[in-house]
């Protein structure tokens, strides 16, 4: 298993549109099977924007002044993001609104993840190399196991607020 922080965080992206793909299979049916799928959807993104919020986007701010505009966009992502991940898991599926702030919160990410891969990623890779991104992974791997799964979970929320005032 890689360390690097950013195949890390693309192995997260790869998990999270295979999540996405399922729901979207989903969508017409069972109310349970919506809810499962999302409630899984949840758990990632927690944790997958916890680790950025905590590790990645802070250490390569510090490292890479010339990123700062990027980084700052993404936090606003992310703020963008845990406010539909909070609705939702205040939600039940049968709600006429569920999917329809299912498929918001999936076309945000999306277009998070696209820009992170194609744009952010590669000046990263560039400018930091293997080493740097590796120490960098190792302590997104460190924090993993503890990183809060639900976006009402006190951490996750400490999370939220300083990076949305970063």
């Amino acid at each position: 298993m890689s360390t690097d922080a950013i195949v890390l965080l693309k192995e997260d992206h790869k998990e999270m549109r295979r999540l996405f793909r399922e729901f979207q299979k989903a969508e017409d049916g069972p109310a349970s099977r919506r809810q499962e799928l999302v409630n899984q959807i949840l758990e990632a993104l927690t944790v997958h924007t916890y680790l950025e919020n905590e590790v990645m986007y802070p250490e390569v701010r510090k490292l890479l002044p010339d990123l700062e505009d990027d980084i700052l966009e993404s936090y606003e992502e992310h703020h963008v993001a845990d406010l539909l991940c909070a609705e939702l898991a205040a939600m039940d599926a049968s709600d006429e609104r569920f999917v329809a702030k299912t498929t918001v919160l999936i076309e945000n990410v999306e277009h998070h993840v696209e820009e992170e891969e194609q744009e952010w990623f590669p000046k990263v890779r560039e400018a930091l190399g293997r080493n740097q991104l590796q120490e960098i992974g190792e302590r997104m791997i460190a924090m993993r196991k503890d990183a809060p799964r639900t976006p009402d979970d006190p951490k996750a929320r400490k999370s939220q607020l300083d990076a949305a005032t970063a």
